[in-house]
């Protein structure tokens, strides 16, 4: 009954989230960017996997990824021994992060560098830094000297490396964070700070994914460092425009096989360590263990779902959408129809509602996680119209980059450290599957419709997504300490009143 309960909440869920897009899409196609009608069939096929594929992930994920990622944070810390945690932490960052379906997708597409190489990197980086933030855990490092300074090196290898490179080195950063990375990560940090006593155990547990997105970054700026190749050949996106229901059915009977396989190499490696961990050290009863090997199955079954439905079927609208806007004499109307797309598709990431819901648990509803989405919501619609505006106008990456980075880093010392690390954590998790199989193909659509290099000018996009909610987020959070300290004084004044006798108020 109680999963019966979760399915259809997640449901509602879903289809709040996926609604808004459709809409839009379907005002688009039918007033300034008409798309193939073999292309919407596909399109409104995939809504449907989408929406099934949510609900299942989104069940899957908190029914069996956060409690893994709980037992084996608690498990290893109450073990005191600082090898084993750094070891495990490292092997689990690697294995979790070659797992990323994202990470896979964008690997495919860059040429120059063998695939496995690059994945690889970046499972290194990865690892790597989840083995720092567990150190800043346990020994209660400030988050945001390490952001700062780690944001710092980042820019500085940035010139050094060729610049083709830039751009896919930091869409990495948030293509790694993604539907499997966020909620194993997240809740693998909150079990690291449960046996902590102390008051700010729980702020802690946040900040992992936002040190796990900088690896990434620094791996590929040293690849594309090591390998030295000045020319970058991405894959483009190959479109299917289908003629009838049969061939939709072909289309996606084909497609689903790939994805039941892709899939399942994904969730196999974290899915083994886990068993293996817990038959060597958790020793799990028995009904928790079919629990999570349930919720398993529920998030391999609804990635799959939710993968092939984005890839064949809001892929292939989005190219479209970016081309026929890119065509029209009037080719401006993509930055807003770019803000109103970037707010909503947000609302369709899988692991923005990990997220929310983590920051209400762990702030006891201070922190909405209706607030939060919100803040996300805004922060993506303004990267995606930046995006469509740097394509236009042919503007460099980093002309947006540094200074949003520059920022952020500056904000964080103004605003409270719980929302700098809930901010930092954001920027990964809105970066997510969406936004490489729809956000992604529109910029590339737009940018071959205007004549503009693919390289230079389309990647980038993911990189602002994970960059503009660090600024919006963090600005939720110097409002948040505005609002505190009024009411803070407003007590204050009243306090000093009640002390005052009746006469003297009412001299007053």
């Amino acid at each position: 009954m109680i999963l019966k309960d979760k399915l259809l909440e997640k449901s509602r869920e879903a289809f709040a989230a996926v609604l808004p897009i459709v809409t839009l899409v379907i005002i688009l196609s039918l007033s300034v960017a008409p798309i193939p009608s073999g292309v919407m069939l596909s399109f409104f096929m995939g809504t449907l996997m989408l929406l099934g594929g949510m609900m299942l992930f989104s069940v899957g994920a908190e029914v069996a990824m956060q409690p893994m990622g709980e037992q084996i944070g608690a498990r290893v810390t109450r073990s005191k021994n600082l090898t084993l945690i750094l070891v495990l932490g490292f092997v689990l960052g690697l294995l979790i992060t070659v797992s990323e379906p994202d990470l896979q997708v964008l690997a495919r597409q860059v040429q120059t560098i063998p695939n496995m190489v690059l994945i690889l990197s970046v499972g290194v980086g990865v690892g790597g830094f989840l083995v720092l933030a567990l150190v800043r855990i346990l020994y209660r490092i400030p988050i945001r000297l390490l952001l700062f300074g780690f944001y710092l090196l980042i820019l500085g290898l940035t010139f050094l490396a060729p610049e083709n490179f830039r751009a896919v080195a930091y869409d990495s950063g948030g293509v790694t964070t993604g539907p499997m990375t966020v909620p194993f990560i997240m809740a693998f940090g909150l079990g690291i700070c449960a046996i902590r006593s102390d008051a700010n155990a729980a702020e802690d547990s946040f900040g992992l994914v936002a040190l796990c997105s900088i690896g990434p970054i620094l791996a590929v700026l040293i690849l594309s460092m090591v390998f030295r190749a000045e020319e970058a050949d991405y894959t483009p996106v190959f479109v299917t425009n289908v003629k009838d229901s049969l061939e939709l059915r072909v289309l996606f009977s084909n497609g689903f096989p790939e994805y039941l396989k892709e899939m399942l190499i994904s969730i196999l490696p974290i899915t083994v360590f886990f068993f293996v961990f817990n038959y060597v050290m958790l020793k799990l009863n028995f009904e928790l263990l079919s629990r999570i090997g349930l919720g398993i199955l529920y998030t391999y079954v609804g990635l799959t779902i939710f993968m092939t439905g984005a890839n064949y079927g809001f892929m292939p609208a989005g190219v479209y959408l970016g081309q026929m806007l890119g065509e029209l004499s009037y080719r401006w109307i993509i930055i807003p129809t770019g803000v109103l797309i970037g707010y909503m598709v947000v609302k369709a990431e899988p692991a923005v509602y990990v997220l929310m819901r983590q920051v209400e648990d762990l702030t006891d509803g201070a922190i909405t996680g209706r607030s939060l989405q919100l803040s996300m919501c805004v922060g993506v619609g303004v990267s995606v119209g930046l995006s469509m505006l740097r394509v236009m106008l042919r503007l460099n990456v980093l002309w947006f980059i540094i200074p949003g980075y520059v920022l952020a880093l500056g904000m964080s010392f103004l605003c409270p450290k719980l929302f700098t690390a809930i901010a930092f954590d954001s920027g990964g998790v809105a970066s997510g599957p969406m936004t490489a199989a729809f956000l992604l193909p529109m910029t590339m659509g737009f940018c071959t419709a205007t004549g503009g290099d693919l390289a230079k000018d389309a990647f980038g996009v993911v990189a602002l997504v994970a960059m503009t909610p660090l600024i919006t987020i963090q600005g939720l959070g110097i409002l948040y300490r505005i609002k505190s300290r009024h009411r803070t004084a407003a007590r204050t004044e009243s306090d000093l009143f009640a002390d005052l006798p009746d006469d003297a108020i009412i001299e007053l």
